[in-house]
């Protein structure tokens, strides 16, 4: 037998709640009045020039650049050409669709390692395509980096030398 059946089952009077207004639990926080909405720009501020539009501008457009994120294009830029390198392999494919845009896809397998590890390739392939691609990348094409084993423990500067060398290669 339980002692369950000799609790009581009501519950207390009204209770105040356990937390504390802002301006009691930390006194030295003023609380805030409430602020009305700030004007907005009504257009987007770019950092590319989609085409040429503008066309005042002295210097030079950036190309602009996307992300690969549906897998048949993964699968169509591996019928590209290829370029292995010891930290990563690119592969390029034109896709003669009349765009100057540029795309890129990033690949870590399972192979690499555990997910930590997977994720911090990635992170690298990607700022090594941001420092690379605007200005070596080929316009009009989907360019696709997959890690290898190495490219982990690799210097970052050798990195980018590799890729600048694997473009090179691929325009070649």
């Amino acid at each position: 037998m339980t002692d369950e059946a000799d609790l009581s089952t009501e519950q207390s009077g009204a209770r105040t709640s356990p937390r504390l207004p802002r301006t009691v639990g930390n006194p030295g926080r003023p609380e805030r009045a409430a602020r009305t909405p700030q004007s907005r720009p009504e257009e987007a501020v770019r950092l590319t020039d989609p085409a040429g539009v503008a066309g005042v501008s002295s210097t030079p457009a950036i190309a602009s650049i996307s992300t690969l994120s549906v897998r048949r294009d993964f699968l169509a830029a591996n019928s590209g050409k290829r370029a292995p390198m010891p930290g990563f392999v690119l592969l390029v494919r034109d896709r003669q669709d009349g765009s100057p845009a540029m795309r890129i896809g990033y690949t870590v397998t399972k192979k690499i390692g555990n997910a930590v590890v997977r994720n911090r390739m990635k992170r690298r392939l990607r700022e090594l395509a941001r420092d690379l691609l605007p200005s070596h990348g080929i316009r009009g094409a989907d360019h696709v980096l997959i890690g290898r084993n190495g490219g982990i423990e690799r210097d970052y500067a050798l990195l980018r030398t590799e890729l600048a060398k694997a473009l090179a290669k691929v325009m070649g």
